[in-house]
C-alpha cells in the first residue's frame, strides 16, 4: 500500500489543484527516507512552479517549470495530503511545502519507505526502473503471454508483482485480479496458457478501474489528497479473507504465503 489505484485517485485529486501552483517554502523535517532526500532537494524545489501532476505505476511525476521532475513514490505508507495554513503539525510530518497561496502541501510517512527527489526529464525510466503501466494499451494478452515465457519458472503471482514488468500492481489487487481471472496465485507462469493471458489483463483494467472509481482501499494507513478514505476494501474478493466463504461459490477461501506476502485465492474457482 498504496498500489496504483490509491496514487491514481490522489493524482486525480491533487493535479487540478496544483497546476500552476508555485511553492513558495520548503521545510524538510525528515530527510531519512528509504533513499534519503538530497541535499539540495530544497533549494531545486523552492520558487518552482508545479505544471501538472501524472502517475507512472506507483509514481507520482510532477514537472517543474524548470524542466525537472518532482519524483514521489508512498512506499508502504507514505501520505502527500494538502490544507489550510493553520493545519496541525500531525507526527511524521516529514516535509512541508508552503505554497504561494499559503496552503500546506505535507508528504506524512510512518515507516519512511517512501521517496522524494528532483530529477532531470530525461532521468525517469532510469530512476523509475517502472515497466509498462498497468493501464497501458500497451498491456496486452500478447505482452503478457511472451513475459511469461521469459519468466516461466516463476509463479504468476510473482511475475504480475514484478514492477519492471508491469508497474502499479501491489499484493492487494494482484490476488483480486488473479481471483476475476481463474488463475491460481502458485501457477508457474509458462503454463499460463494466451487465453488465460487475455483473462488476466481484461482482470487488470476490471479490478483497477473499480478500484479508482471507489477512491481505492483504505486498509490502514491510505488516505487521498484530501485525507479521505477509499471505500474499495469493501468490495475485495478474496484479499486478507481467508476461511470466509467465496463470494462467488461459497467455498472457503484459503490463505497462503507466496514470495514471502500474503496470498488469497479460492481453491474451486482458481485453477
Amino acid at each position: 500500500m498504496p498500489e496504483l489505484p490509491e496514487v491514481e485517485t490522489i493524482v486525480r485529486g491533487l493535479e487540478p489543484v496544483l497546476r500552476g501552483a508555485r511553492i513558495a517554502a520548503v521545510d524538510v523535517r525528515e530527510p531519512r527516507l528509504r533513499t534519503p532526500i538530497a541535499a539540495d532537494f530544497t533549494a531545486r524545489l523552492k520558487g518552482r512552479r508545479i505544471l501538472g501532476m501524472r502517475r507512472h505505476g506507483k509514481f507520482i511525476l510532477a514537472p517543474l517549470d524548470d524542466g525537472a521532475i518532482w519524483l514521489i513514490h508512498l512506499g508502504m505508507t507514505g501520505r502527500l495530503t494538502i490544507g489550510s495554513p493553520d493545519r496541525p503539525d500531525r507526527p511524521h510530518d516529514h516535509v512541508v511545502l508552503q505554497l504561494a497561496d499559503r496552503r500546506l502541501l505535507t508528504y506524512n510517512d510512518p515507516r519512511r519507505f517512501g521517496r522524494l527527489a528532483v530529477i532531470a526529464a530525461d532521468a525517469v525510466p532510469a530512476e523509475t526502473a517502472a515497466g509498462i503501466d498497468a493501464l497501458s494499451p500497451a498491456l496486452t494478452a500478447d505482452f503478457l503471454f511472451v513475459r511469461s515465457r521469459r519468466h516461466a519458472r516463476t509463479t504468476v503471482k510473482s511475475l504480475l508483482m514484478d514492477q519492471r514488468e508491469i508497474a502499479g500492481l501491489g499484493n492487494i489487487y494482484v490476488n483480486e485480479v488473479l481471483f476475476l481471472a481463474g488463475v491460481r496465485p502458485r501457477r508457474r507462469a509458462g503454463r499460463l496458457t494466451r487465453a488465460e493471458s487475455a483473462r488476466l489483463v481484461t482482470a487488470i483494467r476490471t479490478v483497477l478501474g473499480a478500484a479508482i472509481a471507489r477512491g481505492g482501499s483504505s486498509i490502514s494507513d491510505y488516505r487521498d489528497g484530501f485525507e479521505r478514505s477509499g471505500s474499495y476494501q469493501l468490495r475485495h474478493q478474496v484479499y486478507d479473507r481467508a476461511g470466509e466463504p467465496c463470494r462467488r461459490c461459497g467455498g472457503p477461501l484459503r490463505g497462503v504465503v507466496v514470495t514471502g506476502r500474503s496470498t488469497f485465492y479460492c481453491a474451486r474457482c482458481q485453477r
